[in-house]
């Protein structure tokens, strides 16, 4: 009766499990059907968009996939009858279909600058995970591995930095920008974010893990204090480090607030930024809105597919008692 039990409950738990992915899935499979909807205008200029995109009732997945397969199946009808001609035509029309379903995404690259976007947020993204895994490395080290007075109060003052609200900062941080000659420049999006607290509490939590006794060996092996840091350290701190730069580029690529605020340049925006202009420009085509949605979105899919083992690891990482 348990073991049927425990089955029950592991049935029902999965299955509500499954649902919630379902659920969050959602909006995702909505821009990918969107950017792939079957779409027909009236001038070169995309003015008068007449679509299935704003079908009602609205459709659950792309239009061209049910008439993609009409025409297939019409086309090898007339090719066992031997009526090449008409074959030949359904299959013209099957090479439409795909034109047209991905014709936002053709325009998306030719007509905007969507090439500046992504290769701006790459680059800052990358910059500025090199510099946070850099720098709250070491701060991590030091307040874990380092005695010295105040050290505790000094790491629950930064922690405590955590539960001010990141507007509040926005005033002060446009402020200190415009000071330093940095407005309408990429280093207005690097240096602010140079550092952060939850990657030195990450950091600092999963040093502490690290036997003191290693760090004993290294110095009477005549390791100098940096010697000691790189090559016992860092090495040791791989699971935490690749945890910390996968979710510090996510979240420098996925950064829309700040950017538009110090942005005025449209040759310095972001990816997220620039997807904002389309918006302005092309209020009614939402294929196109939804294309670029997409776009945005298959690096970070690509990156948690390839490192999703990071990502349950860092569910876990910090839970480090001293």
């Amino acid at each position: 009766m348990n073991h049927m039990a425990k089955k029950s409950g592991k049935f029902f738990l999965y299955m509500m499990i499954s649902i919630a992915a379902i659920i969050s899935l959602l909006p995702l499979y909505w821009v990918f059907s969107t950017s792939l909807q079957l779409t027909a205008y009236q001038d070169e200029d995309l003015a008068q968009p007449i679509s299935y995109v704003e079908a009602s009732p609205p459709k659950f997945y792309p239009a061209g996939i049910s008439e993609y397969i009409e025409h297939w199946q019409e086309a090898r009808t007339a090719e066992k009858d031997g009526n090449i001609e008409l074959a030949t035509h359904h299959r013209e029309l099957m090479s439409g279909i795909i034109t047209n379903s991905f014709s936002m995404y053709a325009y998306l690259f030719k007509h905007t600058n969507i090439w500046r976007w992504i290769f701006n947020s790459f680059y800052i993204a990358v910059v500025v995970t090199i510099g946070i895994l850099i720098i709250d490395t070491m701060a991590g080290y030091v307040l874990a591995k380092k005695r010295f007075p105040g050290r505790n109060l000094i790491f629950w003052l930064i922690v405590s930095t955590m539960m001010i609200p990141g507007q509040v900062t926005l005033v002060p941080m446009f402020i200190m920008v415009q000071k330093l000659g940095l407005f309408d420049t990429h280093w207005a999006l690097i240096f602010p974010d140079l550092s952060m607290v939850f990657g030195v509490f990450l950091m600092r939590q999963f040093l502490l893990s690290i036997p003191n006794e290693l760090l004993d060996a290294a110095r009477i092996d005549g390791a100098g204090e940096w010697r000691t840091f790189m090559t016992v350290v860092i090495p040791l701190s791989k699971p935490a480090l690749a945890t910390l730069g996968i979710f510090t580029f996510m979240n420098v690529w996925n950064s829309f607030l700040w950017p538009i605020i110090v942005l005025n340049n449209a040759d310095l925006y972001t990816l997220p930024v620039g997807l904002k202009t389309l918006q302005d420009a092309n209020l009614s085509i939402f294929k196109l809105l939804m294309s670029g949605a997409a776009v945005a979105a298959i690096p970070m899919i690509i990156i948690f597919i390839a490192f999703q083992q990071y990502f349950i690891k860092g569910l876990t990482l910090g839970g480090v008692k001293e």
